[in-house]
């Protein structure tokens, strides 16, 4: 008996040394097993962190071109905005323009109307000036003849506007108007006992206009009743001679004793 059952023991014994083989590989196919689904969890979760990433990259993208292009979108709502006030501002620019187009045609009209009536009005001035010269005290002779012929010649040229000629029409007024108001002196030519002689002559407004020998020798006046030179004696030599000093600056001004012809009418 003993032995039997010693040999039943080690059957026992051997049976279950078997099962711990059969165990232990068998936990280590589960070990393995797991391992293997822990290695294919953490590559599917790699893979899904970097599926995400990349979601993300292209959300971030897809952000940045939705932010360009809403600021785009505010950029030509701006520059359109600013050309609707520009192309109105020109609308209403060119409607007044329309409307000074129209006024301008109406004045255009209208100066052809005016400048009919005012080219007759100017040569009328002009012959109303040369009258008054010829009739005036002979001063300065030349220099408002050549005045005076220069007003005619410009109304035949068609380089000249109207206003143009009839500006310079209204300046030979004021420059016939200022020598009524001044004093002067210069040198010219007269025929005295029916010889040209040298004289300096004296201009006083319109109210005196003597003359002196160079030599001082002879004085005169201009008559205007009688329309010629006549000879002054000489009380009045001194006076003319200083008030050709003073017109000359000469001399500071001073009261002055001078033949003025008495109010008389000249045809």
């Amino acid at each position: 008996m003993p032995h039997h059952v010693k040999r039943s023991v080690f059957r026992v014994t051997g049976v279950l040394e078997f099962s711990l083989c059969i165990l232990v590989m068998g936990c280590l196919g589960t070990a393995r097993a797991q391992d293997t689904d822990i290695e294919a969890a953490l590559e599917q979760q790699s893979a899904t962190i970097e599926q995400s990433q990349q979601s993300q990259e292209l959300i971030n993208t897809l952000d940045d071109d939705i932010g360009s292009d809403i600021a785009e979108n505010r950029d030509a709502r701006r520059q359109l905005n600013r050309l609707v006030i520009y192309n109105r501002n020109l609308d209403a620019l060119v409607a007044d323009q329309e409307l000074e187009k129209v006024s301008l045609e109406r004045q255009i009209a209208e100066f052809g109307d005016i400048e009919r009536d005012v080219v007759p009005f100017m040569f009328e001035m002009i012959n109303s000036l040369k009258r008054f010269i010829e009739l005036d005290m002979p001063f300065l002779q030349r220099e408002r003849s050549e005045r005076l012929a220069r007003l005619e010649s410009n109304m035949d040229r068609a380089e000249l506007t109207v206003s143009e000629k009839y500006r310079q029409i209204m300046e030979a007024y004021q420059v016939e108007a200022s020598y009524g108001r001044n004093i002067e002196a210069y040198i010219g030519t007269l025929v005295i006992d029916g010889a040209e002689r040298r004289v300096d002559l004296l201009r006083v407004g319109r109210i005196l206009l003597a003359y002196q020998t160079l030599d001082q020798a002879e004085v005169g006046f201009w008559d205007k009743d009688a329309r010629q030179w006549l000879p002054l004696d000489g009380s009045f030599r001194s006076e003319i001679s200083d008030g050709l000093r003073i017109a000359r600056k000469q001399m500071a001004p001073r009261l002055l004793e001078l033949p003025v012809p008495a109010a008389g009418s000249a045809e």
